[in-house]
């Protein structure tokens, strides 16, 4: 797990991202998968979930997990849920010690935070997603709660970089209307798409403040999973909270 840097604050907003080492799932999840829902052996999955909620120092119901179906529901949640959030793709608190979940293989996890109104969100934002205006709906969700795009920072996660990113140029041109900074060419020069670039545009047009990239690619990086690279795998997750 890498634990990335925040601001000092008086909330203090914590973010980690996970990646498939240390856990106890066999081939092909092996071995830190944290997604219920891929196949895996659930006992495996429950003792990986344990142990990250040991690692980050909270009770095991303490973590809030999304059913995601690469929509824009967001959920605003002040306790924990019981089962996986339903046909959700992003979730926002203001309480402190409860863990937001996003699980990925390609997508791009979004951390949100606003350390000055105390809010935190997690975004699942795949191709989909980001055509249809997830992360804007986020950011809508936590100004109900008293965030201002100036207060907030973002770290966008490992995802399939725009290089490995290969697509229809039809499909291209459709995240490219709402998105037009992800639209780029693979390196065999096809049409491609980096989620990352065009979500960085788009956050710093809404204002957000800052705009942080973990920049590896879940394709090159063996360390990470990817659904594009080996088709049955496991999920890493990331995970906001304020500690």
């Amino acid at each position: 797990m890498n634990p990335v840097p925040t601001a000092p604050s008086a909330v203090r907003p914590r973010r980690v991202v996970t990646d498939r080492r240390g856990g106890g799932s066999v081939p092909p999840y092996d071995s830190f998968n944290l997604g219920g829902h891929v196949g895996d052996d659930p006992a495996a999955v429950g003792a990986n979930r344990g142990r990250l909620a040991g690692e980050l120092g909270v009770p095991g119901e303490r973590l809030v997990w999304m059913d995601q179906v690469h929509g824009t529901r967001v959920a605003v949640v002040d306790g924990p849920a019981d089962g996986p959030l339903p046909a959700t793709d992003a979730v926002v608190t203001r309480t402190p010690g409860l863990v937001l979940c996003v699980l990925v293989a390609d997508c791009v996890p979004v951390l949100l935070a606003d350390p000055a109104a105390g809010v935190v969100a997690a975004v699942h934002a795949g191709r989909e997603g980001v055509r249809a205006g997830v992360v804007p709906a986020t950011l809508a969700a936590m100004a109900r709660l008293g965030s201002r795009p100036a207060d907030v920072t973002a770290l966008l996660g490992p995802a399939v970089c725009g290089a490995c990113y290969e697509v229809p140029r039809a499909m291209q041109a459709e995240v490219a209307r709402v998105a037009p900074a992800a639209a780029v060419r693979t390196r065999r020069g096809t049409a491609g798409l980096d989620l990352r670039a065009g979500l960085d545009a788009l956050l710093r047009g809404a204002g957000v403040g800052q705009v942080v990239h973990d920049p590896r690619c879940t394709v090159e990086d063996r360390r990470l999973f990817s659904h594009r690279r080996d088709g049955v795998t496991g999920r890493q997750a990331g995970v906001v909270w304020l500690g």
